[in-house]
This record gives C-alpha cells, sequence and structure tokens, in this order.
C-alpha cells in the first residue's frame, strides 16, 4: 500500500521485488506469502456485520490481485516466479500441490504462496508458518512495517522499548503482535525461527540472508 490508503503502490511493490532478486541472485531459495490487508481485510468485513467465512475468502481473492502484482514486478526484472494458490484459479495460478512447489524452488524460482492456507478463519501470518514447514525453510521473515518487535506499541508510546531477541512462549504470554497465536505456535512446536524487519528499509532483507542482526529474532 506504500504512501496510499488503499490499494497497490507502484512503487513499494517495485522496492519489495529488486530486494528479493537481490536475495535471490544470492543463490537463496526464495518463498513468499502474501497478503491482501492493502485491499481487504477479513476479520475488518466480518466486524461490520459481514459473515466472517465470506469476508475471509475475500481476504484471500485480495492476496491473489497482490501476489499477481509482485509477479508481474519481479518478472519485469528477469527473475522467474510462479504464483500459487491455496483456492483453484487454474487461468492465473497454480493450484497448490506441495511436490510441484519445491520442484519451483529447486529450479531457482521464487514462489509466491497467496489465498492462505484456503481455509476462513486462518490468518496470513498461520499460511506462511504452515508453508514454512511445508518447503522445508531456515527461516521466517515477517516483512512489516516497523523495524522489529516492541515491548507496547511504537506508533502509539514513545517509551516504548525495541525487544532485539525473544522467545516463542513470552510472545505468546505477553500477547505481542508479532504474529497470531497459532502461528507462534506452530513455529514454536517446529523450532522455527521468526524475524520481524521493516521491509521499507531498503536492503534490510538483504543483510538479514548475510547474517547481519536486522529486527527481532523470535526463536
Amino acid at each position: 500500500m506504500g504512501s496510499l490508503t488503499y490499494g497497490i503502490c507502484e512503487e513499494t511493490i517495485q522496492s519489495i521485488s529488486k530486494q528479493i532478486k537481490e536475495v535471490r541472485q544470492l543463490g537463496v531459495d526464495v518463498a513468499v506469502v502474501i497478503g491482501g490487508g492493502n485491499i481487504f481485510r477479513g476479520v475488518k468485513g466480518a466486524s461490520m456485520g459481514m459473515d466472517r467465512a465470506s469476508a475471509d475468502y475475500m481476504g484471500m481473492l485480495a492476496t491473489v490481485m497482490n501476489g499477481l502484482a509482485l509477479q508481474d514486478a519481479l518478472e519485469k526484472t528477469d527473475v522467474q516466479t510462479r504464483v500459487i494458490t491455496a483456492i483453484e484459479m487454474r487461468e492465473i495460478a497454480e493450484p497448490y500441490i506441495r511436490r510441484r512447489a519445491l520442484r519451483h524452488l529447486e529450479k531457482g524460482r521464487v514462489v509466491i504462496f497467496v489465498a492462505g492456507t484456503g481455509n476462513p478463519y486462518f490468518t496470513t501470518d498461520t499460511a506462511a508458518s504452515l508453508r514454512a514447514m511445508e518447503m522445508g525453510s531456515d527461516i521466517i521473515l515477517k516483512a512489516t512495517k516497523v523495524d522489529g518487535v516492541y515491548d507496547k506499541d511504537p506508533e502509539i508510546y514513545e517509551d516504548a522499548q525495541r525487544i532485539y531477541s525473544i522467545k516463542y512462549i513470552e510472545v505468546l504470554d505477553k500477547n505481542l503482535r508479532v504474529m497470531d497465536s497459532t502461528a507462534i505456535s506452530m513455529c514454536m512446536e517446529n523450532k522455527m525461527p521468526i524475524i520481524v524487519f521493516n521491509i521499507k528499509n531498503y536492503g534490510d532483507l538483504k543483510r538479514i540472508v548475510l547474517g547481519e542482526k536486522v529486527g527481532t529474532i523470535v526463536k
């Protein structure tokens, strides 16, 4: 969304695609799970009286739009991609088949997962955790608009303190908004580390992959 109040910001999506390309050029396999809150957020729709399942499905469709936009931006920079959807729509994306997704990664393609898990009531965070386990990922990089995890909302409290390393159980006990509790629990059970960082800080994605300390690690 960038500086816009709604929709897809061309400058932002180009910045993200360039950062992904830089990481891919290092020889690192990249899978992206993309959200759709810039277009439609299911929880918000439900809060306005809409049926929760219907609102969540609309949110999943919004992620498909973002996935196609990211694919277009990446392929314009000569990065091969595949958009894989949890809800079948064969004309525009491949249906999710785990082994096929793994083959794409082996061939050096960037895989973009859209439509969440394909089920209402599950967030994109949960989808990211699930796909990370299925793809055998080394780590989840949670790209957000803040530069890490804070003890309280830094947009509201000036004295908010950034946390550089934290345990899964602390995130759950303190109800910190890193990812939702289902996603955190899944990562904890499978010992999948998470790094939370600000995608708006150009180059941070590459710095993380190169081993520099950026953002907050949950482990």
